[in-house]
């Protein structure tokens, strides 16, 4: 067996089920579906974002610096840039059950292969060099199987849920983002804080190992491959593709795929996802450095503040796809403009605001806010919306390609206008200035809410 047949869309069962049974199987299955898809990918974040609490710790061992550190961190979202590409196409005609446990298999390897390293490194096993490259090169890795989690989960939602309550359950999912953030830095925070920064990796591991079983438990390819009619008949959706063969299935969605990459709404979402991703993951990887070096923040309490974040992202991502179903009636651009300004002010808030505990939660929580909404639009919604249901992983490889090769800039730039500005704090210690780079992570974020408004008139394309 080839690997693409391994990873070929599951074809129809045997038998379809009695019609009186249909209703209660797929109700079942297609939320086991969302559940799955969602934790499986919360569990992904985990393996993704464990490097973010360790920064201080390996500077501080001397093993790295900031320039090192962002470089590492840009192999990751580079390769998941191309691979997010890659198998946002690839997996419009996968197996979504063994395309997603695969890349959160690797990963787990990878995050457990870069806790071995750590070891062997404290262990004087190796130079710092060697210890750099080779997490360079493991978190390169890591990058491309994390770009194998959001395509198969989104493109399940797609599968088994009609159009009219997709955006709300796309809302529901997008919380995996911000549940997978908070474990990262709770979890992973506590471990690095209470054992050292090696056992972020294999906690991470483990995380994931669990995230690989839920996958294999719960998430199912298709309807019809459980003896259930296609989605458009079961939501009494236009059909005009089930009377076609597989052959013919293929075909038109490589067509429509080929469309959407000529459609210059869905660059633009991306251009603007691209900016709004800098900013985030500002946040998320420098977010708990930032507060121990320019507010004075033990590892802990920095880890704990930015971990709010994510937690009340989730209102966010819940309350946006509930929102823009009901309420505005599937328009979601009004919802990310106002998102847009509010992640502005709350990061000039966290940036600028002083040291004070109670200024940084409050930002942190406007922020989440403000990211979890942005994370389900810019980051996923507004582009699938924009084409047919066969190309939604296609308009999704080309957001999540822009958007995360742009967090890999924001890590090297970080990283260099960092080890560039080097000062003495009150105490006598070399610390890192920070201004140069929150002027950066500001612009980003408020470039990222004012692209958008270029697609306010535009319409879904129509592919005949």
């Amino acid at each position: 067996m080839s690997i693409f047949n391994f990873f070929r869309v599951s074809g129809p069962a045997a038998s379809m089920l009695p019609a009186e049974l249909v209703d209660k199987k797929y109700r079942r299955l297609r939320f086991q579906t969302f559940l799955a898809g969602t934790f499986g990918y919360a569990l992904y974040y985990v393996c993704r974002l464990s490097m973010g609490v360790m920064k201080q710790p390996l500077i501080d061992a001397g093993l790295l610096n900031a320039t090192q550190l962002g470089i590492i961190g840009a192999c990751l979202y580079w390769a998941y840039a191309c691979g997010k590409f890659v198998n946002g196409f690839l997996c419009d005609g996968s197996n979504i059950k063994k395309f997603m446990a695969t890349g959160l298999i690797i990963s787990v390897a990878m995050n457990f292969t870069m806790g071995v390293l750590g070891v062997s490194a404290l262990n004087g096993g190796f130079f710092s060099s060697i210890l750099f490259v080779s997490f360079a090169v493991c978190w390169a890795i890591n990058g491309w199987a994390q770009s194998m989690g959001a395509p198969p989960a989104i493109i399940g939602l797609s599968r088994w849920y009609p159009l009219k309550i997709r955006g709300t359950f796309y809302g529901f999912f997008s919380a995996s983002h911000n549940i997978g953030e908070g474990l990262s830095f709770v979890f992973v925070g506590m471990l690095v804080a209470s054992f050292g920064w090696k056992w972020g990796f294999f906690g991470a591991a483990l995380a994931g190992a669990l995230g690989v079983l839920l996958i294999l438990l719960f998430l199912h390819d298709t309807p019809e491959s459980k003896g259930l009619p296609p989605i458009e008949v079961l939501a009494g959706e236009a059909k005009e593709e089930a009377s076609l063969s597989p052959e013919e299935k293929r075909a038109q969605t490589s067509r429509m795929q080929k469309a959407v990459i000529k459609n210059p709404g869905v660059w633009i979402l991306a251009l603007a996802s691209a900016f709004m991703y800098m900013s985030r993951y500002a946040i998320n990887e420098w977010g708990t450095i930032f507060l121990q070096e320019a507010k004075g923040y033990s590892l802990g309490e920095a880890a704990t503040i930015i971990g709010i974040n994510p937690i009340f992202g989730i209102i966010g991502t819940v309350v946006s796809g509930w929102l823009s179903d009901f309420v505005f009636k599937g328009d979601r651009k009004y919802p990310a403009f106002v998102s847009g300004i509010l992640e502005a002010i709350a990061l000039a808030l966290f940036l600028f605001g002083g040291p004070a505990r109670w200024v940084n939660i409050l930002a942190m929580v406007l922020f989440g806010i403000a990211i979890g909404v942005l994370i389900s639009f810019l980051g996923g919604l507004m582009a699938v919306d924009l084409v047919p249901r066969q190309a939604t992983g296609a308009a999704l490889g080309i957001v999540g390609m822009a958007s995360y090769a742009a967090a890999g800039l924001q890590n090297v730039v970080t990283g260099l206008l960092l080890d560039g500005n080097i000062v003495t704090n009150a105490a006598g210690a070399q610390v890192h200035d920070f201004t140069y780079v929150s002027w950066f992570w500001l612009g980003a974020a408020c470039i990222s809410f004012l692209l958008p408004v270029l697609n306010w008139r535009r319409k879904k394309q129509e592919i005949v």
